[in-house]
């Protein structure tokens, strides 16, 4: 199968080829077309598969590409294959250099069927390495990556799902969203935005942990709340940082899902027609930023800072669940982020609410060998949960943490584990999943309980006493036959 094909030829197209050649060690699924001679023979001598012919003529086409590049320096040529392989190739990632001295008409026209289109006077090879995902300066480390990337099609078949929207897309976030998620249904719906489909970001819930807080107000993140959206507005739904439609988040539980990117391992079948789930990377908003990266988006400044900043709280700053993936995201993020942004993001005040919370967690603490939970009883603010079971953590001895309360009806907890063989995730599933909804990943896990009859409480009984122990119960008996961590991720992941 062919991966890349190269219409038409100039001096872009010759760099293109050449730093292909040498960061593959020789290796190479590129095919050119172009009826220039003097290219014909310079690529043939490097050993390209080469057909002599007329590049807007889709009838030499091979059958299949994933990634066209448009390169002869005639700009009426370009518009010409440009159309013809948008038309052979619908899923294809299409990389447009506009030519020499191209009209407005010509550029507008490229724009139209290109995913990524080059200005001549920026046409250096680097930026085309960049638009295409082969960036020199990644090694060959990185250039294997794309490799398997390109096996799978991804930044493909992405946009093919978005041109496929009958209107504009709705980017829903997992309710209460954290910062990764927030980043994540931002950058998704700027890369819709990149091929002309119109896109809004939601959450449902409240954004009310102070730091999620401080992030949104200080880059003045446009992000809508799922109450203000009418669903009928809109022609297709992505979810980011979550995968199953109405379970954490606020869309009605199986409504039908278009895209789904997320790094959490999923609790059954996933819907949608594109789906990206990798649990062995850090955060979404490093899947995020990886496809700006191979379609060639520069990350506006608050955008930047927003998907580092994502990578950062999911990793604990690059000290939990981190691939090298999410490493080279921050790294290339870290170059258009506002660091400063981020310091005063990071040094929010702390509501009261949290410091009750903590003070509740540790004065309630019950502690079984290296598992600590507690229950904090009536709360205001969920995502204070989180932060008392991270502090939890810092017990001596201690390696899972679980801290859980009550509002508006619903018990939510919120556990940790770091350096312990159980699985977190699994833990809170085979727990309380069976009465509620339960999630999450080997070190970070959180669930949602109705309090149901447990509210009907006799006046010779407390509520706080009442949910602990109905919560520590199945929390410490599912603990007795904890899972371990995965040795090992699956190939992929089903979907409907």
């Amino acid at each position: 199968m062919t991966r890349r094909l190269l219409l038409g030829c100039s001096a872009v197209g010759n760099a293109l080829v050449e730093h292909a050649r040498d960061e593959r060690g020789g290796r190479d699924d590129l095919v050119a077309i172009t009826d220039d001679t003097g290219w014909v023979s310079t690529l043939r001598d490097r050993n390209v598969a080469t057909v002599e012919a007329d590049p807007t003529d889709p009838g030499t086409y091979p059958d299949s590409a994933a990634v066209v590049l448009v390169a002869s320096d005639d700009a009426e040529r370009n518009v010409a294959a440009a159309r013809a392989a948008r038309e052979r190739y619908p899923a294809a990632l299409i990389v447009a250099h506009l030519g020499t001295a191209p009209t407005a008409e010509q550029r507008a026209a490229v724009e139209a069927v290109a995913d990524r289109v080059v200005d001549p006077v920026e046409a250096v090879a680097g930026r085309v390495f960049e638009a295409v995902g082969l960036d020199g300066g990644r090694g060959a480390d990185a250039d294997a990556e794309f490799a398997h990337a390109a096996d799978d099609e991804k930044p493909a078949r992405l946009l093919s799902a978005l041109r496929g929207l009958s209107g504009p897309l709705l980017v829903v976030a997992h309710d209460n969203p954290d910062p990764d998620a927030i980043a994540s249904a931002l950058g998704l719906a700027r890369i819709a935005a990149s091929i002309g489909v119109d896109a809004d970001a939601c959450y449902g819930g409240e954004i009310a942990h102070q730091e999620n807080r401080a992030l949104v107000n200080l880059l003045d993140i446009g992000l809508r709340p799922f109450d203000e959206v009418d669903l009928d507005a809109y022609g297709g739904v992505a979810l980011v940082d979550h995968s199953r439609a109405g379970i954490n988040d606020s869309l009605p539980e199986g409504h039908p899902v278009d895209v789904v990117v997320d790094h959490h391992p999923p609790r059954g079948p996933v819907a949608g027609s594109f789906v990206d789930i990798r649990p062995a990377v850090g955060a979404t908003s490093t899947l995020i930023s990886e496809y700006l990266s191979r379609y060639g988006i520069a990350p506006e400044r608050d955008l930047a800072t927003a998907l580092l900043y994502g990578i950062r709280i999911d990793t604990k700053d690059f000290t939990r669940a981190t691939a090298i993936d999410d490493f080279e995201a921050a790294a290339a993020l870290l170059a258009h982020a506002d660091e400063s942004t981020l310091e005063r993001v990071e040094s929010p005040s702390v509501s009261p609410e949290t410091l009750r919370v903590l003070a509740a967690a540790i004065e309630n603490r019950d502690v079984r060998g290296p598992v600590a939970a507690s229950c904090v009883g009536e709360i205001t603010d969920r995502d204070a949960l989180a932060q008392a079971a991270e502090r939890l953590l810092d017990l001596e001895d201690v390696t899972v943490t679980f801290v859980y309360g009550y509002m508006d009806g619903v018990i939510y907890g919120s556990a940790r584990a770091r350096g312990a063989d159980l699985d977190a995730g699994e833990l809170l599933r085979d727990a309380l999943d069976p009465v509620g909804s339960a999630g999450g990943h080997a070190s970070m896990a959180g669930a949602q309980v109705p309090l149901g009859i447990l509210s009907e409480v006799s006046e010779s009984e407390s509520l706080p006493d009442v949910v602990e122990a109905f919560v520590a119960g199945r929390f410490f008996e599912a603990l007795a036959d904890a899972p371990a961590q995965p040795t090992g991720l699956p190939p992929e992941f089903p979907t409907d």
